[in-house]
Order: structure tokens, then C-alpha cells, then sequence
């Protein structure tokens, strides 16, 4: 209904002024129509004069045009239920201020029910019929809201740009809870609403800040009532926050497993965790979970298979936890045969060439070809079918190979070339291979300096000392702080037993003249006595160079290792080393195509950098073309993402993709070209916006009340909010008022009248 009215703003003074202005200018207008003997040209002139006189007068009283509307609808409340899956935390106890203290007296998940079933007897439309009679009471919940948010966006898109894979994973309720958009979109569809009721744990993760919602419905002079559901303090728990499995594994090789669990109880546990295969094995480790904080340590795991399994930690539940949801995580890992295929280069045969390539040839994982540039022979090769009598002559040829060892060679007649040292850095940058630099005494590799492969070095070397430098007496490696936790330098099973094993290893008699590592590499060990104006001579260092790894052994002398243990350290390092430089250029490989990714064990909102080799029908590397990759996430979201093509002549495409959630994330790369596709899974590891064992931020909620004038209500105070919303009053008519006085167009009407006036009096000679 609306109603309409002008209304003056007058007072005694205005109104007896305005009294006496227009009976003094009536006398005068009478007047003047009186000597005129009343002309029907005088009487209208004067009565404009009066018009206009007693339009300025009205217009000293302040008039106003008011228009009142009355609603004819009911007013609305609306309970806004959160129904994250934070919700499903098991922390509600009778009275919040004392729910992280009965728990942990009793510590038994009957004492505790979770937020979500907290939230039941709120949600219930038979609670709120006392209040129908004079308010609508409505009862949305976030995942709908947000579903219908979803289908809109989807919607509007598809108008606009038509049909799309891609599917975001942000906007599902799953993915977080946006507090801030929830509240405006219950104003933006409820125009009568009176007052908001929302029933939450306060855990938003996503969208701006609750509080700026809650300054418009102060505007509004609509209040927010919170009902906070959960505890503000965590309860007593084991939590088993990341579990990170390798992405493949070899089977017959052990593979480790490292873990990390979270203790808010307030006493140490002594635990014994189960790892679960796929295949029915099972493995138990004993180990002690220190006390409000966080315990790392790892399963070793020996598959005997090939194939994909799944591997699943159990924490078995500890006496006072409350929350035993989230004692266990799975993750997936596919188990192959491996053969590396691998290339050793040298000049003469030294015994560090001579032990490196036996190490190699013994290893069942591996397939190795020697290139050896004797100066004293009169061809190139040997009499072993692993022996080479050329250098790849081809890309094809050149891009089997997962690692390339460079020993004391350089570019001179009979050894290696401008062009195929080009080559050897496109295979890194390109193809994702290892390259290991192990220079000698004769200081070949200095010559390489001059070509592309310079900038691949780890190290800078000094010029002036091309042949490096020898000792009488034999040094020893110290490892760094990024060498013990290597796993290249791991030659036992803890940190503490690596380093003394290190320190034990005999020594070398020469090492490179090396000055400094470069910015971006990582010193895994360095001498343990020499020095120079920078510090300790770094002789065990690696860096990453484009795809693939590089790393730049500083001795010859890691072939003395076996003295006394034979093969215990000097093959376990080796295997070592070209197992890590393989590892990412064999995460998903076919027949012509290869998928690898960076990082390694990606994080949930995490950009993640996506390569691809793809080989042409004739297995030539394809330079152009449409490569494509598609993404479905474990929530069933799919994204497709087109590689972009990196020029060159080794194949490479490479793409940029962010995941929005944890889990397996099933992935399909494709080539319309040569009508081939490469399947994987990509494991990304991390937790989800929404975690359930947080605790609750009531806090949040007392300042969305605070703000918008509201109150804080306590979950199981339902019947004592009904009695004060039933106290309500009746939500006042809206006013819209119009300011004649102040108008610019009754402003205008003024003036045009006056001119008129003005003009009159002239046109009948009065002046």
C-alpha cells in the first residue's frame, strides 16, 4: 500500500510572516486591478503576482511530498545454516564455554556430537510455527545457496561463450565457505527481510571479510543473530596431516613413505601406525607422537608387483581422542619395471669411469651405453655391445636416454662438439634428462665453458686452474644441512647414521678447481678443510635447468668407496643419483608421448607447471600441433587445458594448472596430430578449504552481532530466540520524501514565472 501527502515544515514565525506578505501584496494587487478599472489584462497580470508570491511563501514553510509505503507481505527472517563440511567436526558439548574441558575429561566421542547434528533441531520448519503468524520464516543452507549461485554463473556462461569443459571447483561447497557472500545475497533476495539468523562455526576461508556484510545490514538497521556451534578450542586429537607417497615406485625396490601427524593431546603417545597396500599387505611401525605438535617420520614399503595400488595409514584411535575421522589418509602409486637408459661419456678410461660404468652395468634397472674417446686408440667404441662408436646422431636416438654422465671431456678433435653439446642442453631443458659433470685432472671439461652447455654448470670454475688441484694426503666430503636430507647422499636409513657413514667414506686425492655454486644451485657436500675469499669448496652440487636436473660431482675418487664394503655405498649412490635424475621424465611415459610435472608432490592451490614430449608418426619429435590436456578432479570437476608449444626441435609442450582440491586427479594427455593419448594420475597432496577437527571461530560470529546490532544466541538457546524475535517490533513504513523548497525543477517553475511576470508588465507599458 502507499499513501501519499504534502506535508509543510512550518513554524509560527514562517506562518505569520507568510500571513502578512500575502495579504499585504492581496491589497496591492487589488490596488492596482482597482485603477486599471479591473482589465481582464491587469487581472490576470496580478493574479500571476499573486501566484508567484504565495508559491515563494509556500516555499519558506518547507514543503514536502511524502509517499509512505506499507508492505503488504510479512516480514522475513531467514536462518542462514552452514553446512560445510567443517560441520561434520565432533565438538558440541553441553555449554561451548566448557566443551574443550568436558572433553577432555572424558575424551569419548559419546560426550560430543558434531556441529552439523548440533545444527539439526535449528533447521527444523516445525520450531519456528510460533513465529509464522507474523514473520515468514525461511530456512536456506549455504550448499544451496551456493549450488544455485553455481547453476546461475554456468548458466550465463554458456550464453555467452557456449558449451565449456572446464569446470572450477572454487565454487562448490566443498571447496569453502564464503560467509561474506552468503549474508549479501540473503539481502539482495529477501528486500522485507526484519532480521538474519546464522547458524555457523565462523569458519570462512573464501570471499572477503564477514564483517563488511555485516556494515550493510547495520545500514539497513537489520540485525544479525549468530548461533556459534562448536568449540573454540580444539579437542583432544590425532590428526595425520600428509602422507606423500612417490608418484611411481620400482617393484622389488623399497620405497619410502613419509608421513606427518598432528597431536592436540596433552600427553606423549606411543602409537603403532599401519600401512595398508591394495594387495592385502600390511605393515606395522612403532613410533611416539610427541604432544601438542607435529611428528614426522616415514614406512618403508616393498612392493613385489607391478600395477597400481593404493596405499592407506591408519592411526588407531588413542584413548581421550575425540575425533577419529581423520587418523587416515590414502594415496595412489603405480608400480613398474625399470629400465633407465643411461649414457657415459669419458676420455680415458679411469678408474672412477671404470667403477661407474660396473656399478651401472650390474644394476638390473638400468641399461647402459658407453662412449669412450680413448686418445690412443684408433676408433671410437670398444668390443662390448654396451660400447657406442658415435655420438647419438639423432634427436630420436639422443632422447632415449634418461641420464648422461660427462666425464673428462671436452671439445677438441676426436671428442665432442659445438653441435652436440647444443644437443645435450635442449635434452635437459627439453626432455627432462639428468646430466652429471664428473671432470678429471686433464681438465677437459674446461673447454666446455665455451659452448651452451656452460650454462647448465652448478658451479662456477676458475679459469686459471683447468686441470684442478692434488693432495698427498686424502680429504673428505661434509655434508651441508641440504646433504643430509638429500636423497642423493642418503647412504643409510636416518640423518645422524648418514653423516657419520659420510665422514667414514675414504678419502680423495683431487677435486676440481672450483670457485663458487652458482645462485639457484644446492650444495649437497663440500670440502672439509679447503676454502677460498667464498667460503668452503662446494664438490657435491645440483641445480634444476629447465625440465630436467644437473648435478656436478667435484672428485674422482667416489670409486675408493669400496674398499672394505665393496658394493654397500658406491652402488647404492649411484643407483641413487640416476634413479633422482630419471625420476620426473618417467612419471607417465607411452610409445610416443611423455607427461611430467613440477613440483613433484604438488600442493592443493598450488600452480603446477605441466610438460609433455610428443614424437611425431615417424618418431620425430613433433614441433607444433594441437596437444591437449584434461584434468578430472576427484569431485568429478573436469578442466581442459591446451599445451602451448615451446619451439625448438625436441617436441615440448608445456601448460600451467592449479588444483583446487586434494586427492587423485585423473589426467589425459592427448595429440590430435598423431591420435594418441597418455593416461596418469597426478596425486595432489594438502587438505581442503574446509577441514573437519579445526577448532570453531565463535569469534567471528560475535562480531557480525556486535556490528549490526544483533545478538549472540547459544546453540541449544533455541526457545529463548523465539521469545525475543516473537518481542519484535513491526518494521516501520518506508518514507520517501520529495523536498519542494529544495527542488531544482520547482526552482525553475519559479523563475520562468517570474520572467514572464517581468515581461507582461512591460509588454502593457507599465515601465
Amino acid at each position: 500500500m502507499t499513501e501519499r501527502e504534502l506535508v509543510l515544515q512550518w513554524t509560527p514565525w514562517t506562518l505569520a510572516f507568510s500571513l502578512l506578505c500575502f495579504l499585504v501584496t492581496l491589497a496591492i494587487s487589488w490596488e492596482a486591478m482597482r485603477r486599471w478599472q479591473f482589465r481582464p489584462k491587469m487581472v490576470a497580470l496580478e493574479l500571476l503576482r499573486l501566484a508567484l508570491v504565495g508559491g515563494a511563501l509556500l516555499l519558506l514553510n518547507q514543503p514536502e511530498w511524502v509517499e509512505r509505503y506499507r508492505p503488504d507481505q510479512k516480514p522475513a527472517i531467514v536462518l542462514l545454516a552452514d553446512t560445510s563440511a567443517s560441520m561434520e567436526t565432533r565438538d558440541v558439548v553441553e555449554g561451548i564455554a566448557e566443551s574443550t574441558e568436558g572433553a577432555a575429561v572424558g575424551g569419548t566421542n559419546s560426550q560430543a556430537r558434531t556441529r552439523r547434528e548440533a545444527l539439526s533441531p535449528w533447521i527444523d520448519p516445525t520450531a519456528w510455527d510460533s513465529l509464522r503468524e507474523r514473520f515468514d520464516v525461511l530456512i536456506e543452507s549455504s550448499s544451496d545457496i551456493a549450488k544455485e549461485s553455481q547453476d546461475d554463473s554456468k548458466t550465463t556462461d554458456s550464453k555467452q561463450a557456449g558449451s565449456s569443459t572446464r569446470g572450477d571447483a572454487a565454487t562448490d561447497d566443498r571447496a569453502g565457505t564464503n560467509l561474506h557472500d552468503l549474508l549479501v545475497s540473503a539481502r539482495q533476495r529477501h528486500p522485507n527481510l526484519q532480521a538474519v539468523l546464522l547458524a555457523s562455526d565462523g569458519d570462512w576461508n573464501q570471499g572477503p571479510a564477514p564483517v563488511q556484510a555485516a556494515l550493510q545490514y547495520r545500514t539497513a538497521e537489520t540485525p544479525i543473530w549468530t548461533i556459534p556451534l562448536g568449540s573454540p578450542s580444539r579437542l583432544p586429537d590425532l590428526e595425520l596431516l600428509s602422507l606423500d607417497a612417490p608418484t611411481f615406485g620400482i617393484a622389488g625396490k623399497a620405497v619410502r613413505i613419509p608421513f606427518t601427524i598432528e597431536s592436540s593431546l596433552p600427553r606423549a603417545i606411543a602409537a603403532k601406525v599401519i600401512l595398508k597396500a591394495s594387495d592385502g599387505q600390511e605393515i606395522t611401525h612403532d613410533l611416539r607422537i610427541a604432544p601438542m605438535g607435529r611428528t614426522s617420520d616415514a614406512v618403508v614399503w616393498k612392493p613385489e608387483g607391478i600395477g597400481d595400488y593404493t596405499l592407506t595409514l591408519e592411526v588407531p584411535q588413542q584413548p581421550g581422542e575425540v575425533i577419529s575421522e581423520n587418523n587416515s589418509k590414502t594415496v595412489p602409486i603405480a608400480i613398474r619395471e625399470e629400465k633407465l637408459k643411461v649414457l657415459v661419456v669419458e676420455s680415458l678410461p679411469r678408474w672412477e669411469y671404470r667403477y661407474l660404468r660396473n656399478a651401472l652395468s650390474r644394476d638390473p634397472g638400468v641399461e647402459v651405453s658407453c662412449l669412450l674417446f680413448h686418445p690412443g686408440l684408433g676408433k671410437v667404441g670398444g668390443g662390448n655391445k654396451d660400447y657406442l662408436q658415435a655420438f647419438p646422431e639423432t634427436l630420436e636416438a639422443l632422447a632415449a636416454y634418461d641420464v648422461v654422465f660427462l666425464g673428462d671431456v671436452g671439445i677438441a678433435d676426436g671428442q665432442l662438439t659445438v653441435e652436440q653439446c647444443r644437443l645435450l642442453k635442449g635434452l635437459v631443458e627439453q626432455q627432462a634428462s639428468g646430466l652429471v659433470f664428473m671432470p678429471g685432472w686433464q681438465g677437459h671439461q674446461s673447454s666446455l665453458l665455451e659452448t651452451e652447455l656452460a650454462d647448465l654448470y652448478p658451479v662456477l670454475l676458475d679459469p686459471a686452474q683447468p686441470e684442478g688441484w692434488g693432495t698427498r694426503t686424502p680429504s673428505h666430503f661434509e655434508l651441508t644441512e641440504s646433504g643430509r636430507r638429500s636423497l642423493l647422499t642418503k647412504l643409510a636409513d636416518t640423518q645422524d647414521e648418514t653423516t657419520a657413514v659420510w665422514e667414514k667414506l675414504p678419502g680423495f686425492q683431487w677435486y676440481a678447481p672450483v670457485l663458487r655454486a652458482k645462485p639457484g644451485s644446492e650444495v649437497l657436500a663440500v670440502h672439509q678443510e679447503a676454502s677460498n675469499a667464498f667460503g668452503r669448496i662446494p664438490l657435491l652440487a645440483t641445480r634444476t635447468f629447465g625440465s630436467g636436473k644437473v648435478l656436478f660431482m667435484g672428485t674422482d675418487g667416489a670409486w675408493r668407496w669400496r674398499k672394505g664394503v665393496e658394493d654397500l655405498y658406491h652402488y647404492r649412490f649411484w643407483g641413487q643419483v640416476v634413479r633422482w635424475m630419471a625420476y620426473q621424465r618417467n612419471m607417465a611415459k607411452g610409445e610416443s608421448m611423455r607427461l611430467y610435472y613440477s613440483p613433484e608432490q604438488p600442493q592443493v592451490r598450488q600452480t603446477i607447471s605441466l610438460q609433455a614430449n610428443v614424437m611425431d608418426r615417424t618418431g620425430e619429435p613433433m614441433q607444433q600441433g594441437d596437444v591437449r590436456v584434461r584434468i578430472e578432479s576427484p569431485s568429478g570437476q573436469t578442466e581442459g587445458i591446451r599445451l602451448a608449444a615451446q619451439g625448438g626441435e625436441w617436441g615440448a609442450f608445456a601448460g600451467l594448472w592449479t588444483a583446487n582440491e586434494p586427492g587423485p586427479h585423473r589426467v589425459t594427455l592427448r595429440s590430435d596430430a598423431t591420435d594418441t593419448t597418455l593416461e596418469t594420475t597426478i596425486f595432489v597432496q594438502g587438505s581442503a578449504l574446509e577441514q573437519i577437527g579445526k577448532p570453531a571461530r565463535p569469534e567471528v560470529l560475535e562480531e557480525l552481532a556486535r556490528v549490526s546490532k544483533g545478538e549472540v544466541v547459544r546453540w541449544n538457546q533455541r526457545d529463548k530466540l523465539i521469545e525475543s524475535l516473537q518481542n519484535l517490533p513491526q518494521p516501520p513504513d518506508q518514507l520517501r520524501r520529495l523536498q519542494l523548497w529544495s527542488n531544482p525543477w520547482v526552482a525553475g517553475m519559479m523563475i520562468s514565472g517570474l520572467a514572464i511576470f517581468w515581461i507582461s508588465r512591460k509588454w502593457l507599458g507599465l515601465f
